[in-house]
């Protein structure tokens, strides 16, 4: 019997979506984090990384024998042909791996899916739920600006390069509003669990 309940993570940069998914975590959530993973399935010594050079060439390798990721985002970045190639190296694997992650959750468990782009690429039916981390416009501007050191150019286009902050909220099913200090977010986070718990156990 597969994870009872899917959830779809989601928020705009600097939103605080991997602070909601540390919190959910602490609480026995199963996260599933397909960047994290796209990273893993190609350490060294992995399948992934061999079909990537075989694909590639060594000269994507660093000179400690792992991937050389700025190297190989020159090579795909106005290559769609090579981009192609290099999904159909990761993306099964991440996929994969995924499904591994989620089969071995458990009846009960909460899986959730940290999806950066959940909105953007319409992904919301794959879920249970869609979570959304949702914090102003001005308070991710502020932080992406004072916590992750971008300029205030550098964040605006990051930011205009996502989902509005309507588009994300009119795919949402949970709002966890992360507008203020961190000392709000987790009672917050709290109240949303309880109620995933719940029908976690009630769908049985």
């Amino acid at each position: 019997m597969g994870p009872m309940l899917k959830l779809g993570l989601t928020g705009g940069i600097g939103a605080g979506k991997s602070e909601v998914s540390r919190i959910l975590v602490s609480y026995g959530a199963v996260l599933i984090d397909s960047d994290r993973i796209a990273r893993e399935v190609v350490e060294p010594g992995t399948p992934g990384l061999a079909a990537v050079v075989a694909e590639f060439g060594s000269g994507v390798l660093t000179a400690d024998g792992r991937l050389d990721r700025p190297k190989l985002g020159g090579i795909v970045f106005n290559d769609p042909e090579r981009l192609r190639a290099l999904n159909a190296i990761v993306h099964p694997l991440v996929r994969d791996r995924s499904a591994e992650l989620q089969a071995g959750a458990g009846p009960e468990a909460v899986v959730v899916h940290d999806v950066p782009l959940l909105a953007e690429n319409g992904l919301g039916s794959l879920y249970d739920l869609v979570l959304v981390v949702d914090a102003t416009p001005e308070t991710q501007l502020d932080r992406l600006v004072r916590q992750r050191g971008m300029t205030e150019d550098e964040a605006r286009a990051r930011m205009a390069a996502q989902a509005t902050r309507e588009e994300r909220l009119a795919v949402a099913d949970i709002v966890i509003d992360n507008d203020g200090p961190l000392e709000e977010l987790e009672p917050r986070v709290r109240k949303v669990w309880t109620e995933l718990a719940e029908r976690a156990a009630a769908t049985d």
